[in-house]
């Protein structure tokens, strides 16, 4: 069996690692010739770490990731919602890690040039179509620079290639564009003091206007962590153009809205004005299509399922997606079925985590707080139980197989991958 993926980011890289680990010859395509490793932040679950593990990655994950432990919800004023251990705290084998996106796919891009062969990633090759026969797909791609056509075949053909997936888009043509939600992010990284105790995720606010902040790596300066921010706030009547994590934005457009929110333990205004370059990025999913597969054609990652960035899901789930579509290949001599039994086992419970996302998955409870106490409060429990904001953390946590029990105990995706 021969495969070919589309799209050399975390799901793809991952997809290559994955296939190439279980025996099967895997070649990844990617449109950008020379990979620059940009981005800002992203938190890895336990789940996805547990895979990395297994891929052999623990080490580089250790040495660029900082582990999180704790998980806080904040209202407006900087008052204590809700805390939740996280990664090792909560019991699980595994750390939760926050690492820079960029550095996280510099991991995987030179671990599959080392393992799989220079060869087998082609950069600069942008995919035009495929085209399927009867015991083979046929895959079609444009070198950006000469602008020569490229023909590939395989067994299986995998669009790991994004929210605005050209895969995707040839089997479902008529989709359009992702479903904007009126809401937009500006994101950026600086170094700066620890803030609580240097191991904590925060989110701060509620639906229309909220922060998420945490630490992923120390800073060349002393005593000082890379941070990563978030500002994001409801944008009524904007018409974004196509998503870019390039687009900077002036800190000034940001303090606007965020300028006031200091608290005892945060500068909020402080790390926007000492940030270098600061990105605007639309809120964007798209909704559950009907099926990810056709014949050997698979979509993993934000191709298949684009959500938004709630409860630190996309990147975790791209992985996890990555290994459960290994082993269904793995475990059947029939490309076409194999491709249906992932389809069956992950597509109902990603559909799930995206719908939940646009109703701020884990973080409803701070919803709820605004909404009751609007001016905030002298006692927590005066306004929302504890038993409700755990049961609103254990439901997502389920649904979106975060449990530690299960994450713990339950069986290696990939059959012959070795934890090391």
């Amino acid at each position: 069996m021969e495969v070919i993926v589309v799209g050399g980011g975390i799901a793809g890289l991952t997809m290559a690692l994955s296939l190439h680990q279980a025996g099967i010859p895997v070649r990844v395509y990617e449109a950008v010739r020379d990979l620059v490793p940009l981005g800002v932040g992203i938190n890895l679950q336990p789940i996805a770490v547990r895979e990395l593990t297994e891929l052999r990655l623990a080490d580089e994950l250790a040495r660029s990731g900082t582990a999180i432990h704790q998980w806080s919800l904040f209202n407006k004023f900087g008052q204590l919602i809700w805390i939740e251990k996280r990664g090792l705290s909560a019991g699980y084998k595994w750390a939760q890690y926050a690492i820079r996106r960029g550095h996280l796919q510099s991991i995987l891009l030179q671990a599959v040039r080392d393992r799989i062969g220079e060869g087998h990633f082609r950069s600069g090759l942008r995919f035009a179509d495929f085209e399927q026969h009867r015991d083979r797909v046929a895959a079609r791609f444009s070198d950006s620079r000469s602008g020569a056509r490229v023909i590939d075949e395989a067994d299986v053909l995998i669009g790991a290639d994004g929210i605005h997936s050209a895969v995707r888009r040839q089997l479902y043509p008529a989709e359009g564009r992702p479903q904007f939600a009126q809401q937009v992010l500006w994101r950026g990284a600086v170094d700066a003091e620890p803030f609580l105790d240097g191991r904590t995720m925060v989110i701060a606010g509620h639906f229309h206007q909220r922060i998420v902040v945490y630490p992923m790596a120390h800073a060349a300066s002393g005593g000082h962590l890379l941070t990563n921010w978030i500002c994001q706030t409801t944008a009524p009547g904007l018409e974004p153009s196509r998503e870019d994590w390039n687009r900077r934005v002036s800190k000034d457009k940001v303090l606007a809205t965020f300028g006031a929110w200091r608290f005892p333990w945060l500068d909020m205004p402080a790390l926007i004005e000492r940030t270098a370059d600061i990105y605007e990025f639309p809120l964007v999913d798209r909704d559950p299509v009907a099926s990810w597969t056709f014949g050997r054609i698979t979509l993993i990652g934000d191709a298949a399922h684009p959500m938004q960035p709630i409860g630190s899901q996309a990147g975790s789930q791209a992985i996890v997606d990555a290994r459960v579509l290994t082993a269904a290949l793995v475990a059947s001599s029939d490309p076409i079925a194999a491709l249906q039994r992932y389809d069956a086992e992950r597509r109902p419970v990603m559909d799930e985590v995206t719908l939940r996302n646009r109703a701020l998955g884990p973080e409803a409870g701070m919803q709820l707080v605004e909404e009751r106490a609007p001016n905030g409060f002298t006692r927590i429990e005066d306004v929302i139980s504890r038993s409700e904001l755990e049961s609103i953390a254990k439901s997502f946590s389920v649904a979106a197989g975060l449990d530690p029990e299960i994450v713990n105990s339950g069986p290696s995706f990939v059959q012959s991958a070795r934890i090391l």
